[in-house]
């Protein structure tokens, strides 16, 4: 007996790959027992019945042995340790597959080749060593977050492979099978991180054709590429290469380039100052002052320095030191001395 179940699984492994080999063996264990066991045991036998049979075959099979249908001949004993026998290598033959095809799903997960299902989800276009790894952390701060990056075909695997809320997907990042695959069309935001600026430029094309009104965050070199950019998508936010925070904070916060840019900008809506606390200044807080500027001059405090270091956004009842430096937006540079006289 030994000697057919080694000839058949030769045979089965050849002309049956994959999950079709345990359930062949299964079947053909089943199908002969029977037979064998029907010839073993005495005519009128319970065991060998058809509504009997199948469930002595399926406890006997996976080792459980109820005892409820048992054989009574010696023959049948020994028909029964081939059905235990042939279940342990069905049961082996089943786990081998099963284990083959996690791993399998997962090399394919981790080689990014495998189609996503997700929705609401933040898209990373374009892998750089150490860079992308700093934006993806910034990005996976908010919990919920998921992140899929999509890496060209020159990197071989998934660079994140220990971070839960990361998915791969690997391929030409211009090509609609990248965007398909992680699904673009579903995204609420795509980061573009292009090796160039024209690459950048030609993933914000492949992005927009795949979702027109998904929010776009876009890296370049040369800041003067906005507005071909724009061209592409008029609602494209386009941060400098070489600050990637801005990329991660817009992705979270969408439209908060733009309150940078106007801070940053000489002439802008809002440009920001400073100037030092007056002795015997009459605000003692950081609240009367910030309501004291509002008021009477339109402006916001948003930090103040003391000898302690920099307060961004301190609580209100912050005491106000003389000699502490208060720093502010407003459309233009406040006066000094009326500032000294009222604030």
């Amino acid at each position: 007996m030994p000697f057919f179940l080694h000839r058949l699984l030769r045979f089965a492994r050849i002309r049956l790959p994959g999950w079709r080999l345990p359930l062949a063996v299964a079947l053909a264990v089943f199908l002969t027992s029977w037979g064998l066991m029907a010839l073993a045991e005495p005519a009128g036998s319970e065991l060998v019945a058809p509504a009997n049979y199948w469930w002595y075959f399926v406890v006997t099979a996976a080792t459980v042995g109820y005892g409820d249908f048992f054989p009574e001949t010696l023959a049948g004993h020994a028909v029964g340790a081939y059905v235990i026998v042939g279940g342990i290598v069905t049961l082996t033959l089943l786990f081998t597959e099963l284990a083959t095809a996690l791993q399998n799903a997962r090399g394919k997960r981790l080689r990014g080749v495998v189609a996503l299902d997700l929705r609401d989800h933040v898209v990373v276009l374009g892998y750089t060593a150490g860079r992308t790894e700093r934006i993806v952390a910034e990005l996976t701060v908010e919990p919920g977050t998921r992140v899929v990056l999509c890496a060209h075909a020159d990197v071989p695997g998934n660079p994140m492979p220990e971070q839960p809320a990361v998915s791969f997907v690997r391929g030409d990042l211009t090509r609609a099978d990248v965007m398909e695959r992680a699904c673009v069309a579903r995204a609420r935001t795509a980061v573009i991180d292009g090796r160039d600026d024209n690459e950048t430029l030609a993933i914000a094309v492949a992005v927009d054709h795949a979702n027109p009104g998904v929010h776009m965050v876009a890296a370049v070199r040369d800041l003067s590429r906005r507005e071909t950019l724009r061209y592409v998508n008029p609602g494209v936010q386009v941060v400098q290469w070489h600050m990637p925070f801005l990329l991660s904070e817009e992705a979270a916060d969408p439209g908060l380039t733009q309150v940078y840019n106007e801070l940053m900008t000489a002439g802008g809506h809002g440009n920001t100052y400073s100037v030092p606390v007056p002795a015997g200044c009459r605000h003692r807080s950081f609240g009367d002052v910030q309501t004291a500027f509002g008021r009477e001059h339109g402006a916001t405090v948003l930090a103040i320095r003391t000898g302690e270091g920099l307060l961004v956004s301190p609580a209100w009842d912050t005491p106000l030191p003389e000699g502490a430096t208060l720093y502010y937006v407003a459309a233009s540079r406040l006066d000094p001395a009326r500032l000294l006289q009222r604030a």
